[in-house]
């Protein structure tokens, strides 16, 4: 699973690319970090750290609503389990302290986890964590299309499907999402005359037989 912002971050959905630079991804096996990600503050923190780039605290305060002092603290949570660190050539007057994401996505494999009661505790408090994350800002962007040109609001896309699907296929499917979620990346990943932030959130998994 990988994530950039709730850690696609990129903060956890099963990532078919496994190849994917060191330096873009950290690898979460320990329940410790998982459980450091399964704060939405914390969560909003990274994301915004790894999606807008490097911030001061008083600026991540602004944009999450929290008290500095707590930004501050879910700051020094996350730099314990590597997830961020400080970015000191930016203070200008010493007085804020400025941080940057360690990694652009947090990946890892559910299926490690599934025969490990505690890991795996852990391991859906983040994803239910991702996923609450998820829903709120799909709500907030049904509410801002009121502030956006209808041209930007016909482009975008709400949907779903099922399929009867063998393993392969599955496996097939998710790969090749995977595929143009890595394509529009790599396309936008820095602004350019013409453009704004676009969101893509996507899921596959089995249905439950029951």
């Amino acid at each position: 699973m990988s994530h950039p912002e709730q850690p696609d971050p990129r903060v956890g959905r099963r990532d078919p690319i496994a190849e994917r630079p060191a330096e873009r991804a950290i690898q979460v096996h320990d329940t410790g970090s998982m459980r450091a990600l399964a704060h939405p503050l914390r969560l909003r923190i990274l994301g915004l750290l790894r999606v807008e780039g490097p911030q001061s605290v008083g600026a991540l305060a602004r944009s999450t609503g929290a008290a500095s002092g707590s930004v501050s603290y879910h700051l020094s949570t996350l730099a314990k389990h590597g997830f961020v660190v400080p970015a000191p050539e930016l203070e200008r007057d010493g007085r804020e302290r400025w941080w940057r994401a360690a990694h652009e996505m947090t990946s890892w494999r559910t299926e490690e986890f599934l025969d490990d009661p505690e890991r795996r505790e852990a391991s859906d408090a983040v994803r239910r964590a991702v996923l609450d994350a998820y829903h709120r800002e799909l709500l907030e962007a049904v509410d801002a299309e009121l502030s956006l040109d209808p041209e930007w609001v016909a482009a975008s896309d709400s949907s779903d499907g099922a399929a009867q699907l063998t393993l392969d296929e599955f496996r097939e499917l998710t790969a090749e999402l995977a595929a143009v979620r890595e394509k529009w990346w790599s396309v936008g990943r820095e602004p350019r005359e013409g453009t704004r932030s676009v969101r893509w959130i996507t899921h596959t998994f089995p249905r439950s037989e029951s």
